[in-house]
């Protein structure tokens, strides 16, 4: 307040959704402890009583606590005239103030000035001094991350730096296709943002070649043609996979009608033979050839008395 007085105003609000574990692990709220607290509808009246017609300040505040505020009011019906406040954000002050340059962290780090700023050579060298003096200050340092987790990250070590300064998990340098918690890549911007990129693929084809006829850079654009060759090639290989598949059941299904007809032939003979009479093989042989006599003039004039010749 103006005279220095302080009036402090804490409640619990139930969301209406569920809290992700990620969030609750930072600040130690959890479901169960706000089933049974109250909407921020019933209680915006009294919220924007206390806050009368104070100016606000937060930290990210103007970016994240103010429109978040404001959105809960309008939903909630309840009147809260943003204008005419002040509006103070700690961590634009912070920025501003302790830049995140390569002249400020060269001043940090190595406690020297910056000569010749900007130019390649001296750029490259700042920038392998700060590199090196963060390894030796950071040496043995705990890094809490946003699930708790407690590590040592930045050691002599280049796998472990690339993962730790990497911070986004991007697909591409632009940052327009990124890997979700379960590592499927997704669009991060647009209509399609948090989609896995297949599934796009396969609804709305017609949204690759936009984004390769569109305004985007070459690099994300390697990226998703790749993305997209994986795709129909994976789809290939699925459908030959299916037409093998019938082949084979087309297969199977013709050897099962052989081997169901194959006992009917195989006792028709047998029934038949059970009436037919015991038959002479011998009558059925091919009679042996006996040895032929020579033509003599006896037999030539027989002939011809017989044929009249």
């Amino acid at each position: 307040n103006p005279d220095q007085s302080e009036e402090v105003l804490i409640k619990r609000i139930n969301p209406g959704i569920p809290i992700p574990l990620e969030s609750s692990l930072i600040h130690g709220i959890y479901d169960e402890d706000i089933k049974d607290e109250p909407s921020f509808k019933e209680v915006a009246t009294e919220v924007a009583a206390f806050l009368g017609d104070s100016d606000l300040a937060g930290y990210n505040s103007n970016k994240f606590d103010v429109p978040l505020l404001m959105e809960e009011f309008l939903r909630a019906g309840v009147e809260f005239d943003i204008e005419g406040r002040s509006l103070v954000d700690v961590q634009n002050i912070f920025h501003l103030m302790e830049q995140r340059t390569l002249k400020a962290a060269y001043k940090f780090y190595c406690e020297k000035d910056l000569k010749n700023a900007h130019s390649a050579e001296a750029d490259v060298r700042a920038t392998y001094e700060v590199l090196k003096a963060q390894i030796e200050k950071y040496d043995g340092a705990d890094f809490e991350d946003k699930q708790g987790v407690v590590s040592q990250p930045v050691v002599n070590d280049v796998e472990k730096l690339h993962s730790f300064s990497k911070m986004y998990d991007t697909v591409d340098f632009a940052g327009r296709m990124v890997y979700n918690k379960e590592g499927v890549v997704v669009f991060n911007f647009g209509k399609h943002k948090g989609r896995p990129v297949v599934d796009i693929f396969e609804n709305e084809p017609s949204y690759y070649a936009w984004m390769q006829q569109g305004d985007f850079p070459l690099y994300t654009k390697k990226v998703l043609k790749q993305l997209w060759t994986d795709f129909r090639n994976k789809k290939r290989e699925e459908s030959l996979k299916i037409k093998e598949q019938q082949v084979e059941s087309k297969g199977t299904d013709g050897q099962k009608g052989e081997s169901s007809a194959a006992p009917s032939s195989e006792k028709s003979p047998q029934k038949k033979s059970e009436n037919r009479k015991p038959t002479n093989k011998a009558q059925y042989s091919k009679p042996k050839s006996k040895k032929s006599k020579p033509i003599s003039e006896d037999m030539l004039i027989q002939l011809q008395q017989k044929f009249g010749k």
